[in-house]
């Protein structure tokens, strides 16, 4: 007796086919994308509070880290997402 599958051959489809020449699509989870996202948001937030932190500093305080007010400025000028 021969049993009969009505159900297409899953495996065939690609046999022709090599493994070289198959299209894989990458993409990200979902999960990864906001994490990813969530951050960059926090690095932009510490950044952020870093500077402010900065400017608060007085001249004393930024003798002894050896940092001039001008490179102070400078820093605290930056838009929060630049290094």
């Amino acid at each position: 007796m021969r049993i009969v599958s009505i159900l297409p051959e899953f495996g065939r489809r690609y046999s022709s086919v090599s493994q070289s020449k198959r299209r894989i699509e990458w993409r990200p989870l979902p999960t990864a994308v906001f994490a990813r996202a969530a951050a960059v948001l926090r690095e932009w937030r510490q950044r952020s509070r870093e500077r402010a932190q900065l400017a608060s500093l007085d001249e004393r305080m930024l003798r002894d880290i050896g940092v001039s007010r001008g490179d102070v400025l400078r820093e605290i000028n930056k838009p929060f997402w630049r290094v």
